[in-house]
């Protein structure tokens, strides 16, 4: 063989081993891209899901915050009410249309930012919104009741009206407290 068939034949087998090199190493890199595009997929719907999560809990929170805020001013309007009708009623004056007209819009309202309250939760604070409304709605009764005894005589027992707008009161006492618990907890669950 001579020198120039030997350089062919070297040649023929370097361009053989490099295509086959080539080859190897394109089938390696092609299963390297995609196995790294799928983590890099992957990485990036992790990303976006957490992402989504953290901004839905910001959001519930955000909700809870404003219900929270909102429930408690519709207490203080009913509250301020009964300030205002208590004394009247203990001087035997009647409560007229329009004040018992008031005290069903209060109490509606309250009722109302207790049940907006429950689509934001959690439950602890339903229940605690539950039991204060319950506890108002309670003092309402016992306060007309109160007034339709003073109206037929001056011995109205008010020892029920003050035991019930005590208890009115922790309630709202215990709703602010867990309120407040929950605010200021960053970790709250959504749930």
């Amino acid at each position: 063989m001579s020198d120039a068939m030997g350089t062919v034949v070297s040649g023929v087998i370097a361009f053989a081993a490099a295509v086959i090199g080539a080859v190897i190493a394109g089938r390696y890199a092609k299963h390297g891209a995609e196995a790294g595009g799928r983590k890099a997929v992957e990485a990036a719907l992790a990303q976006v899901h957490g992402q989504a999560a953290a901004e839905h809990w910001q959001w519930v929170r955000s909700q809870r915050h404003q219900s929270f805020a909102a429930l408690i001013a519709a207490y203080a309007a009913l509250d301020e009410l009964f300030s205002r009708i208590t004394p009247e009623v203990r001087n035997g004056r009647l409560i007229d249309g329009s004040m018992v007209g008031e005290m069903r819009e209060r109490t509606l309202e309250l009722q109302e930012k207790t049940s907006q309250l429950a689509l934001w939760g959690p439950s602890e604070a339903n229940l605690l919104a539950y039991a204060l409304t319950g506890k108002s709605v309670e003092a309402v009764r016992a306060l007309l009741h109160v007034e339709g005894a003073t109206s037929s005589g001056p011995s109205a027992d008010w020892s029920d009206f003050s035991r019930i707008r005590g208890e009115m009161m922790e309630a709202h006492a215990a709703f602010l407290q867990r309120a407040g618990e929950i605010i200021r907890d960053p970790r709250q669950p959504v749930s």
